[in-house]
């Protein structure tokens, strides 16, 4: 054994990243006595020439943390939130060329929707009861997410949403499948389908050269089309419901090339009644918490590279 062997081998640093994380930040937007909501949870990672922080503790390239929380109420001041990825763009773009050791920037944001309280009619005792346009109540179907990464030429932008909750009561077989000693799941030709959608697509927009999509508008659509899909869907097979829900996004929406998809299937197994006399037609059912079968696919335009990581969804 030489004395080479004995030497310590080189030790890199890797990729590494660092940001404030989970900025929430509520917008009131005052229009008149018509008030809108933007509620969000913004992380903001940066990377670049980072390496003296790490081997040294130099902090000379590093604008703090605790600043990149600042910027981000600040901006919900001077530019407003039209809408995550837009409020998400600006936020990178500022942190890339502002500083010039940031050679990245990734903004992660959840948005939680609010609806407006519907009040009561113009007769009700309480005056003014029509006039009021500053109530809401938060939703609680999806949570609505975005991830733009900004390298000072090219975007990209992956939104997406999390925690929608879907069910078809009925027009859902499984059937056909392998079967063996371990097998005592039995064949269904009338059951329930339900799972908890989390869904990321990306923007095919890369460019600030290209008109960017109507990011209000494209989500409202995508979450349509996704819905409609589901609802309109005969399935054989829950692969077979996420493929058709995917394709139908990539059809209607030319501004997305892909969409990934993790489905949990929120199992409904038919409550066994006969030990009280009781037949059960398909009408109740027992909900199973876990363990679930977690469906996930990717489904891409013909020709387009996939780029979405597949631990980007749940498991």
């Amino acid at each position: 054994m030489t004395a080479d062997s004995h030497r310590p081998r080189p030790v890199i640093l890797g990729q590494n990243q660092y940001g404030k994380a989970e900025n929430r930040v509520v917008r009131i937007t005052r229009d008149g006595d018509t008030h809108h909501i933007k509620d969000l949870n913004v992380s903001v990672a940066l990377s670049g020439d980072m390496d003296d922080v790490h081997y040294s503790g130099s902090n000379a390239h590093v604008l703090p943390t605790d600043t990149t929380k600042n910027t981000v109420y600040a901006f919900a001041k001077e530019h407003g939130i039209e809408s995550a990825e837009q409020f998400g763009i600006h936020l990178a773009r500022h942190f890339v060329t502002s500083q010039e050791p940031i050679r990245t920037a990734r903004i992660r944001i959840e948005e939680y929707a609010w609806e407006r309280i519907a009040t009561s009619e113009g007769n009700s005792q309480f005056i003014g009861a029509d006039e009021v346009k500053h109530s809401f109540v938060r939703k609680g179907q999806e949570t609505r997410t975005t991830q733009i990464t900004f390298d000072g030429e090219k975007w990209q932008i992956i939104s997406g949403l999390k925690d929608l909750v879907v069910m078809n009561s009925t027009n859902s077989e499984f059937w056909g499948y392998v079967k063996d000693k371990y097998t005592t799941l039995k064949e269904a030709y009338d059951r329930i389908l339900a799972t908890e959608v989390s869904a990321k697509w990306r923007y095919n927009w890369t460019s600030d050269d290209v008109r960017m999509p109507n990011w209000e508008k494209s989500y409202e659509q995508t979450r349509k089309h996704l819905l409609q899909a589901f609802a309109e869907t005969y399935s054989l097979s829950l692969q077979q419901t996420l493929y058709q829900m995917g394709s139908r996004i990539i059809n209607s929406r030319s501004e997305i090339d892909e969409i990934r998809f993790s489905l949990p299937n929120k199992h409904h197994f038919l409550v066994d009644l006969e030990p009280f006399g009781l037949k059960n037609d398909n009408e109740v059912y027992f909900a199973a918490d876990r363990p679930y079968g977690l469906i996930e696919a990717t489904v891409i335009r013909d020709g387009v590279e996939p780029q979405i990581p597949v631990d980007m969804t749940n498991l």
